[in-house]
């Protein structure tokens, strides 16, 4: 089969691979028809990811038809059309009894990204996203061995609901969802998103269908924060035109800030001159310079919402500022299961458009170029499809 590879930062390759063949009972084989490329994917091409070997096939945002069921599956059949969540979970461990299908602890036999781990269980594995979470062959592929197919893939009704509709449930769409979720948005609340991009933009969608009353839309991308604008009703703000973002939403909301704030940046938030050489020498996890946005720009008692990757250490993560003001803090990879079936509800209800954001809709063949335009937003580009048809 054809599959996108990893060789180093900033060179991935379409090239023929074996093809995957069933090795648990509980797997399934499935011919993927839709994939996209996801801004955390961008994070392994510029080389920010750990333990990539070369080879490895990526992709963690994918939907298929069921090629081959193993003996155990029950939950679905040869035939099927599905998503798959980009998490693989159990089900049946403390943490999948929870729903907390992300935290799974049964599924990544890699040790998880947590720095001070001591004795702890790695959390969940992932679909193509390096040894760190179980080196699992992901979706930007031909085709694809789903491990846990009991638990994951959600079958689409033959509705005539179109892959580019309901491709986003594999992660983005639940993630900007449980975003918004964890900034315990509703009927009137005011938010600001730090990020338009593909989480930033589903975060306002699902911001709208939760109530928001005010949006305030982070970033530098002009075309971007057009788009939000138009499509969501946010107020955008452009920080290549605003040094301070978070003191115009205060500014903005009486003086005391928005009631919680979303940050869908994460470590390659473009930080200080200082911050990125710290960085650049391992002295310095991640930059924090949209979470300290996202902490100032939140008024006393309000909810910080963490969906943008982070990892390891931030020095200048302003912790007094997070108790001084009463601030909530949730983050997380997203617990896509959960999420997965209302929000296909929402979406064949007509209430959720996610298929919105896409720009560019390429072969997979075509893949590597795909990365190019996304990475360095050529194009007008938001987001990234690639099909095998």
């Amino acid at each position: 089969m054809k599959a996108l590879t990893y060789h180093g930062s900033k060179d991935v390759r379409v090239e023929t691979v074996a093809d995957p063949k069933i090795v648990d009972a509980d797997d399934i084989i499935l011919r993927v028809t839709a994939t996209a490329i996801c801004g955390s994917d961008l994070h392994i091409y510029r080389g920010k990811i750990p333990m990539m070997e070369h080879g490895d096939i990526l992709g963690h945002e994918f939907m298929g038809i069921v090629e081959e069921v193993g003996p155990a599956v029950l939950r679905v059949k040869k035939g099927d059309r599905v998503v798959i969540p980009f998490t693989i979970s159990c089900g049946q461990c403390f943490y999948c009894n929870l729903k907390l299908f992300a935290a799974c602890e049964t599924t990544n036999t890699g040790r998880g990204a947590i720095v001070n781990k001591k004795d702890t269980k790695p959390g969940a594995a992932l679909f193509g996203y390096s040894h760190l979470y179980g080196g699992i062959p992901g979706g930007q592929a031909e085709l694809v061995r789903v491990p846990k197919a009991n638990v994951g893939p959600l079958v689409i009704p033959d509705s005539g609901l179109r892959d580019a509709q309901v491709l986003f449930l594999s992660d983005i769409l639940p993630t900007g969802y449980m975003a918004a979720i964890n900034a315990a948005i509703g009927k009137g609340s005011s938010v600001a998103i730090f990020g338009a991009g593909p989480v930033g933009l589903m975060a306002a969608a699902s911001a709208r269908l939760l109530g928001a009353e005010r949006i305030f839309m982070v970033d530098h991308h002009q075309y971007r924060l057009e788009f939000a604008q138009r499509t969501y009703g946010v107020e955008p703000i452009n920080f290549d035109e605003f040094d301070d973002p978070a003191n115009v939403i205060i500014d903005r909301m009486n003086g005391r800030g928005a009631d919680s704030s979303i940050d869908a940046v994460g470590f390659e938030a473009k930080g200080s001159v200082v911050e990125t050489a710290l960085t650049a020498v391992k002295l310095e996890g991640s930059s924090g310079a949209s979470v300290r946005q996202a902490v100032a720009a939140t008024r006393r008692g309000g909810s910080v919402s963490l969906p943008g990757v982070y990892a390891g250490w931030v020095h200048g993560f302003l912790l007094g500022d997070v108790f001084e003001k009463g601030l909530s803090i949730k983050g997380g990879q997203t617990h896509a299961q959960n999420y997965m079936p209302q929000l296909l509800e929402h979406i064949a209800n007509g209430e959720l458009h996610p298929e919105a954001i896409i720009t560019h809709t390429l072969p997979l063949a075509d893949a590597a170029r795909g990365y190019e335009i996304f990475e360095k937003k050529q194009e007008d580009c938001r987001k990234v499809v690639l099909t095998t048809g």
